[in-house]
């Protein structure tokens, strides 16, 4: 006769073979239960009333419904300063390390890694399980319609004055790319406050702006595009903005193969546009499901609809896409890294006459 404990141990196998076979598994039992009812947090980088706010929020109000549970509400908490290194060193270090507190990492702190820019970056963003991005849009550059440098062509073979904001800024990197690795002539005039840009190349004093993304520019100016106020020269992404066909891509242009590294990684910083991650130490049972909750947020029709509403473009990257950005340009070889330094230092610029230098962010 079978003893009564080997029926017993029977039953207990047969019961997980049929779990394994339709019924939910004790991961997804185990995530259930984490997360059931559980208020959950997102660190936004700057404060209320910016772009990284409004994404941030929208997220949080419908992210948590996609979650294993459900989750419970996702509140939102600001921490702004150093280019976004205090939201992203706090979420790396100091908040809850157990999948409940996710965040969006400034694009800047890519560059600020893999370029060793400085010591104040206290993880490793390598490590970071990255969930998506709510949306990507390419950097452009553009001269006012009176320029006579209406072309990139044109801008090889003529010196045309271009606005820029601070003295680190991408405003004014992207500019100082193209003259060292493209050959243009680009007199680059930075110290101008971000809305004074647009200003200075209406009246005449500049005669154009260093970067912009082209999403920004339609909505914040859509009379520049509706009425052909200016000219894009050039578009910084990984591919071309769909209703940009007819304007160069800077990746795609014909230079030698160690520039061609250096347009690569410039175009994948700026590809990551507005992306979300959860600190590395997130189990990754966990880690997985949200990146799984996020592409599913960027497909609801709810979020989508509320977007609409508030005129916020949505153009999704995946989390395994995004993270195979980040790995690109954090492993890059050391050779490239040298050449991207490089390439964004500006060799013809100038602080704006009168212009306020730039205040250290605390």
């Amino acid at each position: 006769m079978i003893p009564l404990r080997a029926f017993a141990s029977l039953a207990a196998l047969a019961l997980l073979f049929a779990a394994g076979a339709g019924g939910p598994s004790v991961n997804a039992q185990s995530l259930e239960r984490f997360y059931k009812n559980k208020r959950m947090q997102i660190v936004i980088r700057t404060g209320p009333g910016t772009g990284y706010d409004l994404y941030g929020r929208l997220v949080a109000r419908h992210f948590t419904r996609h979650m294993p549970g459900p989750a419970g509400r996702m509140t939102a908490l600001n921490k702004d300063g150093g280019g976004g290194l205090i939201a992203t060193n706090y979420v790396g270090t100091v908040a809850p390390q157990d999948g409940t507190v996710i965040t969006m990492v400034g694009g800047g702190l890519f560059f600020y890694q893999a370029l060793k820019l400085g010591n104040k970056l206290q993880v490793d963003l390598r490590k970071f399980h990255w969930l998506g991005n709510v949306n990507s849009s390419n950097q452009i550059l553009m001269t006012w319609h009176k320029s006579p440098t209406r072309t990139l062509a044109d801008a090889k073979t003529r010196e045309t004055l271009i606005g820029a904001t601070g003295a680190g800024s991408i405003s004014l990197q992207l500019p100082a790319v193209y003259n060292n690795t493209l050959g243009t002539k680009f007199k680059i005039v930075f110290g101008y406050q971000s809305g004074e840009i647009d200003l200075a190349m209406e009246r005449g004093e500049t005669e154009g702006r260093g970067t912009m993304p082209w999403n920004s520019l339609k909505s914040s100016n859509p009379q520049y595009v509706k009425e052909k106020k200016v000219n894009i020269l050039i578009q910084v992404g990984m591919k071309k903005e769909a209703d940009l066909p007819d304007v160069p891509l800077l990746r795609e242009q014909k230079v030698s193969p160690e520039k061609k590294a250096v347009l690569e990684f410039i175009s994948k910083n700026i590809a990551l546009g507005w992306p979300f991650a959860a600190a590395s130490k997130v189990p990754a049972d966990r880690a997985k499901a949200l990146r799984a909750a996020f592409g599913a947020t960027m497909k609801d029709p709810a979020f989508i609809a509320e977007a609409n509403r508030l005129k916020v473009e949505v153009n999704p990257t995946s989390g395994e896409t995004l993270a195979g950005y980040v790995s690109d340009l954090l492993n890059a070889p050391q050779p490239v890294l040298d050449d991207v330094r490089a390439a964004i230092k500006p060799k013809d610029a100038e602080r704006r006459k009168g212009g306020r230098k730039s205040k250290k962010k605390k």
